[in-house]
């Protein structure tokens, strides 16, 4: 596990950090850094040269202070003002304003009308424990619905990791923090993992394809089981495979039982991929239908092999189908097909 994250924001590297190491560590994207420093003067106290920034643990503590303050609610301005003023001594509560300041709060202490109906649901942190430092702050851009950050932290993983690794180490486990604390909390971050999951699925659909599919080479038909609306994996499988080079043709949520048929008839795949996000959609009947399935002349004729993925069918793997345990996993499976 990647614990940088951690120790950067408590000790940062001599001289300091460089602005986009500081965004990646905080979920924030540059440029809102640079006009946080240029408009509300929340930047560094010192430059390398006189021009380029370095942010030391102060700086950070500062902005970590900051994210803190929007994210309750409080515009860039009003916040800004109150990390210049030092509130965040003994007056000040677990989400960084002074109790008097508090969303609810007058200005004796006493409860008053919040000061906004945003600011009074804004949902808390993410907890996505002993992670990469990209989760973090993926997961904080995500509870701030800072869409620019998170188009440029995906942006960022992708290319540094490659698209199995930054699925399975930082996608993968803010999607997960975001639906735990949505169980648990009710519809409070259901805006939360709606913003992730679009800019998650755009930046999957943004992988460009690797090279022409092999003359001969096996197809591989994605689709969600029907009632099954969760498709994000399959979104990660099918831009992995086309990077590859390896042919797919991804149908999606929910697909009827018959429009399958049709589809595996009509293209003759060599693997068919269900997913099953729960146990209420996996169904091992479909399965034996797929499975049945056959097309081709007389002689020649050719089955698919169905291959089951998705936390819906664990414990229960249907008779002659392929248990796909992980993207890594499904990738092989499938590109020896």
């Amino acid at each position: 596990m990647d614990l940088t994250g951690d120790l950067l924001l408590e000790t940062p590297v001599k001289g300091g950090l460089t602005t986009g190491a500081v965004a990646r560590l905080l979920g924030v994207a540059p440029t809102t850094l640079r006009s946080w420093d240029r408009r509300y003067g929340i930047g560094p106290a010192a430059r390398q040269d006189g021009r380029h920034r370095r942010w030391t643990g102060a700086d950070i503590a500062a902005l970590r202070h900051m994210c803190a303050l929007t994210s309750a609610g409080l515009p860039p301005a009003e916040a800004a003002r109150t990390v210049l003023a030092g509130t965040s001594g003994a007056g000040t509560t677990s989400t960084g304003l002074s109790r008097a300041e508090e969303p609810g709060a007058g200005a004796s202490g006493v409860p008053a009308e919040p000061r906004s109906a945003r600011a009074s649901r804004a949902p808390g942190p993410l907890p996505v424990g002993r992670a990469r430092q990209e989760c973090r702050g993926l997961a904080r851009a995500a509870v701030r619905l800072d869409a620019p950050a998170l188009d440029e932290l995906l942006t960022a993983v992708l290319d540094r990791y490659g698209l199995p690794a930054a699925w399975d180490e930082v996608m993968m486990p803010v999607l997960h923090a975001v639906g735990r604390r949505w169980e648990t909390t009710g519809e409070r971050y259901i805006e939360v993992e709606h913003l992730l999951s679009w800019h998650v699925s755009g930046a999957l659909r943004g992988v460009t394809a690797g090279r022409t599919p092999a003359p001969g080479a096996g197809l591989a038909l994605l689709a969600c089981v029907p009632g099954e609306t969760h498709t994000l994996a399959l979104e990660a499988l099918a831009a992995t495979l086309a990077q590859q080079g390896l042919p797919v043709r991804m149908f999606g949520a929910a697909v009827p039982a018959g429009a399958l048929e049709d589809a595996v008839r009509r293209t003759g795949p060599a693997a068919v991929v269900l997913w099953a996000q729960s146990r209420r959609t996996a169904s091992p009947t479909l399965v034996a239908r797929l499975d049945a399935l056959e097309w081709g002349v007389r002689g020649a004729r050719r089955r698919p092999v169905v291959c089951v993925a998705g936390p819906g069918w664990a414990g229960r793997q249907p008779p002659g189908a392929r248990h796909l345990s992980g993207l890594s996993d499904a990738v092989d499976t499938l590109a020896t097909l």
